[in-house]
């Protein structure tokens, strides 16, 4: 290139730069974010997260020429990476290991709490910012000074928009009245016109999509209407409004920035990780991408972009599938013909089976621990028709105290696939020999069905699997086959087994070359083992000291942000 062009090609880029600053700074003062100045700015970085993308999902959508923008940045050195999220492999779990390098205690997307009666759900703002407090405890989060977008997990950031640690706390368009909007029309005309263009195809194509599914159904079902606005509103217009707050903070030099997008991985789990909803879905994300690492190079030429998904999706197939009914239905029909309090049929009048039912207690409760012999002592009163005194509906009970008379009290929460279950009979996780007592038909089913690929718990404090042929350590050679690194699947199911608030039973969906079992009714799904699901991947500058391979939890990429980007030492940090 001549010397007069490259001198042309320069000033074009100024005369570029100097408008969009100057219409990036009306904005953010009219937004009450004006732009502030840092004499030495630390070295920022801007990561961009694709809820639900797979490392191999990836590669395929560059090779299909979804991704284009992501293939320029590996193109122009940016380093591909699959790594290994960790168990459970779902959003917030990940990112609270990423943001603050501790995720103990989060068994799934949806738990349950048998001494409080307390069942968090990872989307529900209250219940998720209890857990952060609690997780977050005496550790500084990676987005220290920065800004937050569309995440579950704020990670200490000092904007917080669309987060759900941080709802309430602050609002994009709270500062903007009358001339504002004006002000945002002219100035952003491209993306207000592009933001009423896709909204505008979506909602047409969802219309059509619902106007059909009506018509398949004979008109029999209930036409649904709102939900196609809905989407359209969470896909598309949030997410230009999220894009257009990350651009603005690169501009004001905000020197730690995450946002979340969700398209990818929320039409994904209805239409397949592969489908060509999702596909676009991820075209859009990748648009941003290229928006974002102009203005980066633009106003932050010395931060880092960094692009990366939290876990995968495997094809997955409903429980109901294998059986006609969901997982609690076929628990709830199981254990209608195997709980004590109506299976048994025993008459406290009737003296000729007590003695032996007494006796057969004897001698299983010299085998057992203290707290199993408590359970004996229970099963004795009730044999003998003293029945212990019943708490009142819904309280709880006691780490160490047994109430037969909710023996039917079942808590089941599946995510993707995998399952917890909790038997209310106790206040404590329960035995598998104390399972297997009160409930073996439970495990029987269970075992037996061909829905379920594993099925885990603890005795005596170790974890175990139940089989069934009966119950075997929890090793990587004794699990099913078909895990690719069944080492580290291992590791994670102990580490989940030694949660408190972990299930009495933890299930997981069957596994094969075709997908998974999901206790949700979802094609494609996460949350467990097997498949893509616990493999996203990492897309970071050539000179970025990480090696995505070699990272095997999100926990590790913790100490990676602190020490890079905040210039603080992970080993000053008390280990989660």
């Amino acid at each position: 290139m001549s010397w007069w062009l490259r001198r042309l090609v320069g000033f074009f880029s100024w005369l570029t730069a100097m408008m969009a600053g100057r219409k990036y700074d009306v904005l953010a003062r009219h937004l009450g974010r004006a732009a502030g100045s840092m004499d030495d700015p630390p070295r920022g970085f801007i990561a961009v997260q694709i809820d639900g993308l797979s490392h191999a999902d990836l590669q395929q959508a560059l090779a299909r020429g979804f991704a284009p923008n992501m293939q320029r940045l590996i193109e122009a050195g940016h380093r591909l990476g699959r790594w290994r999220c960790g168990l459970p492999s779902s959003t917030p779990i990940v990112q609270a290991g990423i943001m603050y390098g501790n995720n103990w205690d989060m068994p799934s997307f949806r738990w349950y709490e048998k001494e409080t009666g307390f069942a968090p759900v990872s989307k529900n703002p209250a219940h998720i910012e209890r857990i952060r407090d609690r997780i977050a405890e005496g550790r500084p989060g990676i987005l220290s000074g920065g800004s937050s977008y569309s995440n579950i997990m704020d990670g200490g950031a000092r904007l917080t928009l669309f987060t759900l640690t941080a709802m309430g706390r602050q609002r994009f368009f709270e500062h903007l009245r009358g001339i504002g909007w004006a002000l945002v029309l002219v100035l952003l005309p491209w993306r207000v016109l592009r933001m009423i263009g896709l909204a505008g195809w979506e909602l047409t194509r969802d219309v059509i999509e619902a106007f059909a599914a009506w018509g398949a159904s004979g008109f029999r079902s209930r036409l649904k209407l709102i939900q196609p606005v809905l989407d359209v509103l969470a896909n598309v217009v949030l997410s230009e409004v999220m894009a257009f707050g990350v651009a603005l903070d690169i501009y004001r030099g905000i020197p730690a920035i995450y946002v979340t997008f969700y398209g990818y991985d929320e039409i994904a789990h209805g239409s397949g990780h592969q489908s060509r909803g999702a596909l676009h879905a991820l075209k859009r994300i990748d648009n941003y991408i290229r928006e974002f690492d102009r203005l980066r190079r633009m106003y932050q030429p010395d931060s880092e972009l960094l692009i990366l998904s939290d876990h995968g999706m495997t094809p997955a197939r409903p429980f109901q599938d294998d059986g006609g009914m969901t997982l609690s239905a076929a628990i709830a029909q199981c254990m209608n013909g195997a709980i004590i309090d109506d299976s048994w049929d025993l008459d406290p009048a009737d003296a000729s089976s007590r003695p032996f039912l007494l006796d057969e207690l004897d001698g299983i409760e010299a085998h057992l621990s203290p707290r199993g012999r408590r359970l004996v002592a229970s099963l004795r009163r009730r044999i003998e028709g003293r029945h212990p005194t019943a708490l009142e509906s819904g309280a709880a009970l006691e780490p160490d105290e047994w109430d037969l008379t909710r023996a039917s009290d079942v808590v089941v929460r599946a995510s993707g696939s995998m399952a917890h279950i909790y038997l209310n009979v106790t206040g404590s996780r329960m035995d598998i020999s104390e399972i297997a007592l009160l409930y073996p038909s439970l495990l029987d089913m269970l075992t037996d069905h061909p829905g379920i690929g594993l099925v885990l718990g603890v005795e005596d404090a170790r974890p175990v699997i139940v089989n069934s042929h009966g119950v075997i350590a929890l090793t990587p050679d004794n699990l099913p086959a078909g895990l690719e690194e069944p080492q580290y699947d291992a590791r994670d199911l102990i580490r989940l087994l030694e949660f408190p608030h972990t299930g009495d039973l933890v299930l997981f969906g069957a596994w094969d070359a075709r997908g998974v079992v999901a206790f949700e009714d979802h094609v494609a799904c996460h949350g467990g083992i097997a498949g893509q699901q616990s493999y996203p991947f990492l897309l970071t500058p050539p000179d970025v000291p990480l090696d995505a391979s070699l990272i095997t939890s999100a926990r590790q990429l913790y100490p990676f942000f602190m020490l890079r980007y905040h210039g603080i030492d992970p080993s000053a940090i008390e280990p989660a």
